[in-house]
């Protein structure tokens, strides 16, 4: 398979946005933790979090999804159909409840391949988080695929 570059997106490629300041807030931990039905008592019993390695509540791997990460400027993408390919969250260490989180979104990369129904392009998103500090926390890779059919609906 050969591997090309939507001449669309690739300009945005190594890009970032502005970073946006999000909130690890105890209630949004707790109801995101009961969504997803994970009642890890480190995420919101108090006595337990203490006796932890940590020593402090903590936000499950997956609330970053939560957070707001900016948008890259110019940078545009269709309002529906994006097809959700991948996610993976890298760890420095854990959330804190009640830390402030900045954060940003970098184009990782762009490729295109044929696929039975058209041409699909695979856009590569990592999402940072860093403290106060500017010390990273996590990165969360997510690849968003949009079908030929999404890119037609663009131009239109």
């Amino acid at each position: 398979m050969i591997r090309e570059v939507n001449p669309m997106w690739q300009p945005f490629i190594g890009k970032r946005s502005e970073s946006v300041t999000n909130w690890v807030e105890r209630g949004a931990v707790k109801r995101f933790a009961e969504a997803i039905q994970d009642l890890n008592p480190l995420y919101f019993d108090e006595e337990v979090a203490k006796k932890s390695r940590w020593g402090r509540l903590i936000a499950p791997p997956t609330f970053p999804m939560t957070f707001d990460y900016g948008q890259i400027e110019g940078l545009i993408l269709p309002e529906s159909g994006l097809i959700h390919g991948d996610q993976t969250f890298h760890y420095q260490r854990p959330l804190f409840v009640g830390e402030e989180v900045s954060c940003y979104t970098v184009l990782k990369d762009v490729t295109e391949k044929k696929g039975k129904s058209g041409r699909l392009t695979f856009l590569v998103f990592d999402r940072i988080g860093e403290d106060r500090e500017g010390e990273p926390i996590f990165t969360a890779t997510t690849t968003v695929v949009v079908t030929e059919a999404v890119k037609r609906g663009m131009a239109g």
